[in-house]
């Protein structure tokens, strides 16, 4: 009859075994770049992108009144607007309301 060997050692290797599982599985989902990471990633991405295409559009906007006012290409009526606004001119026939 052979004797029977303590499983100590066959329980201690399932224990290693599932406790390095659950770390990786929790590094996985927690982790630096786990899951909920990547998920925050993405979120903040959508949002930087929205602000990159409000603020192409303020570039365009900008580029086009500056066209609009150059020297090859004048618009008198934003000329007027501009004098008006910015340096407060009015005309002769003109009443101020404020």
């Amino acid at each position: 009859m052979i004797p029977r060997s303590r499983p100590w050692g066959l329980l201690i290797f399932f224990m290693i075994a599932f406790f390095l599982g659950a770390y990786f599985t929790f590094a996985a989902v927690q982790g630096d770049y786990g899951l909920f990471r990547r998920a925050e990633i993405v979120a903040q991405s959508v949002e930087l992108q929205a602000q990159l295409e409000a603020l192409n559009a303020r570039v365009a906007r900008m580029e086009n009144l500056t066209r609009r006012l150059s020297d090859s290409y004048l618009d008198l009526d934003l000329l007027d607007q501009q004098a008006r606004e910015v340096l407060g001119l009015l005309r002769s026939d003109e009443i101020v309301i404020r």
